[in-house]
C-alpha cells in the first residue's frame, strides 16, 4: 500500500479510473454484440440503427481516453463493413 499523500491519492484516481474505464468498456461491449447480432441476423434498418448507435459508443470510449483513436477507427470500420455487406 502506498506510505505517502501523493501515492495515496494516485491510488484513490487510479481506482476511480479503473471503475468508469471498466464501465464504459461494458457499455462498449454490449453495444458492438447488439450491432453485430443485428447484423448476423440480417435485420436491415434495425442493424444500421444498432452499427450507427455502436459507433457512437465507439467514438466516446476513445474521446474518453478508453479505446485509443486508431483503434475506435478500426471497429468502426469494420462494423461499417459487415453492415455493408450484410445489405448486399
Amino acid at each position: 500500500m502506498a506510505n505517502h499523500a501523493s501515492a495515496k491519492k494516485r491510488a484513490r484516481q487510479d481506482l476511480k479510473r479503473r471503475a468508469r474505464n471498466r464501465h464504459i468498456r461494458g457499455l462498449l461491449k454490449s453495444a458492438i454484440k447488439r450491432a453485430r447480432t443485428a447484423v448476423g441476423a440480417g435485420e436491415g434498418d434495425a442493424a444500421r440503427d444498432a452499427v450507427r448507435l455502436a459507433e457512437r459508443e465507439i467514438r466516446r470510449a476513445a474521446s474518453k481516453g478508453v479505446l485509443s483513436k486508431k483503434q475506435a477507427s478500426r471497429k468502426v470500420s469494420r462494423l461499417a463493413r459487415s453492415l455493408h455487406a450484410s445489405s448486399s
